[in-house]
């Protein structure tokens, strides 16, 4: 899907486009709002993600613009105006859905599938008890067991290790690793994932059923070994 991504914040921009590239999203990024409309006119995104302001600039100017070109493309708004009638104003000028930062990038990817799919995105996985294969999580208790052996985890090991497990087979990118566990909207330019993934490994048994396994260039997944760790 074609994505452009507006915004003048530019940590956040490129923390997105990251993201969105690594769930197979093609972006186009642009920090000027005066770029904007010929840009999609330009390039025709599918879905075009804009901040609510430009300095003094309101985005909400250019919606009727974007609207009234021959496909226009959905407009997810972003935006630091969390009063409810801001938000009732950008959905009354042509805005498809409106998010409030800061924000779970989760939720992002969840509200550009629901523009996708006019259909809502799938509820976090909410079980006390999470299995998969002989690994045992307790949210509860806050404990992880692999054949019944307690593993000894850090909070952001244990944190980390439920979120891959929530996504059994699922390939997650570095941007939602990072959002999730370390509540992070931005790239902190370190190897603080890879770190955390290996001490991870070196922690589950060696004959566990289990591996975390690395998509080189997108990201990694928990999955029921099948044969060696790729």
């Amino acid at each position: 899907m074609s994505i452009l991504l507006a915004d003048d914040e530019a940590p956040l921009l490129h923390f997105l486009a990251r993201g969105l590239r690594a769930e197979g999203h093609a972006c186009t990024t642009l920090t000027d709002l005066h770029d904007v409309v010929p840009s999609v006119r330009k390039h025709s995104p599918d879905i075009v993600v804009l901040d609510r302001l430009f300095g003094s600039q309101d985005s909400l100017q250019i919606i009727s613009v974007i609207k009234a070109l021959p496909e226009p493309p959905m407009i997810l708004m972003l935006t630091a105006l969390d009063d409810v009638s801001e938000r009732v104003r950008g959905l009354q000028e042509g805005a498809d859905d409106y998010l409030c930062k800061p924000f779970d990038f989760d939720e992002f990817l969840a509200r550009i599938t629901a523009l996708q799919r006019r259909a809502g995105a799938v509820p976090r996985d909410s079980r006390s008890t999470l299995e998969v294969g002989t690994l045992v999580l307790e949210r509860e208790e806050r404990v992880a067991r692999v054949k019944g052996a307690e593993m000894s985890l850090t909070k952001i090991e244990f944190e980390l290790l439920i979120y891959l497990t929530e996504n059994q087979g699922k390939v997650l990118s570095r941007e939602r690793i990072l959002n999730r566990v370390w509540k992070t909207h931005s790239d902190p330019q370190t190897n603080i994932v890879d770190v955390y993934i290996s001490r991870l490994r070196r922690k589950l048994a060696t004959d566990a059923d289990i591996a975390i396994q690395t998509l080189r260039g997108n990201g990694y997944r928990l999955a029921l070994r099948e044969g060696p760790e790729v």
